[in-house]
């Protein structure tokens, strides 16, 4: 593993090979730097032609050395593109499929570059919170300009290396070869042709534009409004203008000292943990990545509501077939115009063509038997969220599903292993709780049974990835990870108002953190009679748990939220504008009064922080009793399906970042306070252990 070296004719062709990208890993770095060692000491070597093994040309940074000496060790990549610049030889680059990050600053580093027709191109550090490290910001726009590559690198996004060939003046490509034309033979003839004519780098070029100052002053602007909480995206354009007021030595100086210095940033450690954190969601501990999986060539779902519906496009998107079944036929038609009615929005947005849509359609049929989804290789119940609903689905799928198909609930609260005990097949069964809008939200919660089936678990992994969701692993617990955590978050801001908060100031406070929502919107959103479900079953089941009875007392006013047009807030029909109710705040003072308790004013830092550190002490117990298996599986889960900052790295890495000594002794004022919960508020034994010890959860 490493790079690959031979000579064709009197060109040396020199093949990264480290599967599945071609990172620039120190082994693939050090043998393309043999093989230029070769060529240049070789009479018979011409000329180079550097390409990619598979399907990519590289993908940039080797994520499997990321943080260990062998990511900086030299040659490093800035010493390795400075080696192909100064080889006395000319050397092309082939590119023959993805050219991203580090790989695309490879390709820059070369005399000349060739690419195949359709080719993903891309800068993409800016969305781990850097800019491009190794001459991205400097030498693009000598080849792009400086808009087009301002652009691109401020956006981190592909771009086909087609559309920028097409571009008016650009030197990025001197070849696009069609498909079907080999890529290294058409860059061997160019390399040969080369030969011995004056190498062009792309470091001498000239670079400039006819009003700059104006320029980045608008990109500036651009940028702040739509990033202002990340720190990289303006300092991309700082980089690509010191490309043109500086020289490009200077430039480079400058560059690097900008990418150290974010490295540094909260932002961008939340940020690249987000990324490392999405990835290693996938691997399960116990279940290795060549565990055999069940085929899944056709889904049945049961219940066309809502949820059915919205896990059905899921399937429908990715190209699998879906039979949706219901116990009536208005069911199943008011469920099929809303799957047409949500695709012909996105038709008239133009993110969707008309035929794909007619194509997505033509894979769903409907029945009202049974015995008509009995060939399915996974079945997904989404029936209403009651113990005894679920036993007769089970019961009835148990009969009927042919042997191997894997039966799985959208349940988001109820007890997975009480549903597989309802079949015969127990390690068939898994929870797979889709968030809502389910052909929306990119969390998929895989609740794993006592006795679900290893290659029922690496199945329902890899599915989760072909309709392009985010899958985590949860053990069987009441409300799993994400629901058991936010009951704890949801208590605290009940008794925020209790003790002088409105609503809104809630809110606020959490929104102005980075949440998407603030809980109380939330609970508006969602139906606060789900809630009050909950809690009823609690006050039997755990009569210990104490709740603020101001959530239960809004419900008995009717106010479900934005369904009933009123929640904690007031809604104007046909608008999701959520006003401040006069009528809430009034119950909540009268509901104070009778506990006798004197309002006082709460600042923003305690709002924040007894929500997201009860989601803290509440995680820490999750990890500690297994229902996790790592810290980051938690905040992909918060990430991506609970609106928590992205710019924060999710509740366990925030807590990390502020220091587990610090949390802990925060909670010990907020054990303090006489009107809170003092026992939820005694830190979780790891979370204990992890402090005194001086160590971190990631």
């Amino acid at each position: 593993m490493g790079a690959q070296y031979e000579v064709r004719g009197q060109v040396a062709v020199i093949t990264l090979d480290n599967p599945p990208v071609n990172g620039l890993g120190y082994d693939t770095r050090t043998g393309i730097a043999a093989g230029v060692g070769r060529a240049v000491a070789d009479a018979a070597v011409v000329a180079v032609v550097v390409t990619g093994g598979g399907r990519a040309f590289s993908g940039g940074a080797d994520i499997k050395e990321f943080g260990s000496p062998k990511a900086i060790a030299e040659p490093n990549l800035l010493s390795l593109i400075k080696l192909l610049e100064d080889c006395p030889k000319p050397v092309v680059a082939a590119i023959n499929g993805t050219c991203m990050g580090g790989g695309l600053e490879l390709a820059l580093g070369c005399h000349y570059r060739l690419a195949a027709a359709g080719v993903d191109v891309a800068l993409p550090e800016v969305k781990i919170g850097l800019i491009p490290g190794a001459g991205g910001t400097q030498r693009l726009p000598r080849v792009l300009g400086v808009e087009t590559a301002l652009n691109i690198i401020v956006s981190g996004d592909p771009v086909k290396s087609d559309l920028l060939a097409s571009l008016p003046g650009q030197k990025l490509f001197d070849q696009i070869v069609p498909a079907g034309s080999s890529v290294v033979d058409a860059a061997v003839a160019l390399a040969a042709a080369k030969a011995g004519e004056p190498r062009v780098r792309v470091r001498d070029l000239k670079v400039s534009h006819p009003n700059p100052d104006a320029y980045f002053q608008f990109a500036r602007n651009m940028v702040k409004g739509m990033a202002k909480n990340f720190p990289a995206p303006a300092k991309c354009v700082d980089a690509v203008q010191a490309s043109i007021t500086k020289g490009f030595d200077a430039g480079m100086a400058y560059e690097r000292e900008v990418f150290i210095a974010l490295m540094m940033t909260p932002e961008c450690k939340a940020l690249r943990h987000a990324f490392f954190g999405e990835r290693a969601a996938s691997k399960i501990p116990d279940v290795p990545e060549d565990t055999p999986q069940r085929a899944v060539a056709k889904v049945a779902v049961i219940g066309a509501g809502t949820m059915g519906g919205g896990i059905s496009m899921n399937f429908l998107n990715a190209g699998i077939p879906v039979v949706m079944l219901e116990m009536k036929q208005d069911a199943l038609d008011r469920g099929v115009a809303t799957i047409r009615k949500n695709y012909e929005a996105q038709v008239k947005k133009g993110k969707l063509k008309a035929d794909k849509y007619e194509a997505r359609m033509a894979l769903l049929s409907t029945t009202l038997s049974y015995a008509d989804i009995a060939d399915a290789d996974l079945v997904i119940e989404a029936v209403f969220e009651e113990m005894g609903v679920k036993e007769k689905v089970f019961k009835t799928l148990d009969e009927v599903m042919k042997p191997g198909a894997i039966l799985a609930s959208n349940t988001s609260t109820l007890d997975v292993d009480a549903i597989a005990a309802f079949t015969k097949r127990p390690q068939d069964v898994v929870g797979m709780h889709f968030f809502s809008p389910a052909n929306v939200m990119k969390l998929l919660e895989v609740v794993r049974g006592a006795k679900t089936g290893k290659d029922v678990l690496a199945t329902v992994m890899a599915v989760s990835k072909k309709i392009r969701k985010t899958a985590v692993v949860s053990g069987v617990c009441d409300g799993f990870i994400g629901n058991r955590m936010i009951e704890q978050y949801s208590r605290q801001a009940g008794f925020l108002l209790e003790e002088g908060c409105t609503p809104a100031q809630v809110d606020r406070a959490v929104e102005k953190f980075g949440f998407a929502m603030g809980p109380f919107r939330m609970g508006d959103l969602a139906g606060n009679d789900i809630g009050w479900a909950i809690r009823k079953r609690r006050y039997v089941e755990k009569p210990h748990m104490r709740y603020s009875k101001t959530a239960d007392l809004l419900c008995e006013m009717g106010r479900y939220g934005q369904k009933t047009g009123a929640g904690w807030y007031d809604y104007v029909p046909g608008k999701r504008d959520a006003i401040p109710s006069d009528v809430v705040v009034k119950m909540i003072e009268e509901h104070r009064a009778t506990l006798g308790v004197k309002p006082r004013k709460i600042s923003d830092d305690e709002i924040v922080h007894r929500l997201v550190y009860s989601l803290v002490n509440e995680a820490a117990k999750i990890l500690e009793e297994g229902i996790a298996s790592k810290a980051s599986d938690i905040d992909m889960i918060y990430l991506t399906g609970y609106g928590f900052p992205l710019f924060r790295g999710g509740p366990m890495c925030y807590a990390d970042s502020q220091g587990l000594f610090n949390v802990v002794q925060t909670m010990k004022k907020f054990a303090a306070n006489p009107l809170d919960d003092a026992s939820f508020w005694q830190p979780a034994p790891l979370l204990a252990k992890l402090a005194a010890e001086g160590k971190s959860f990631t």
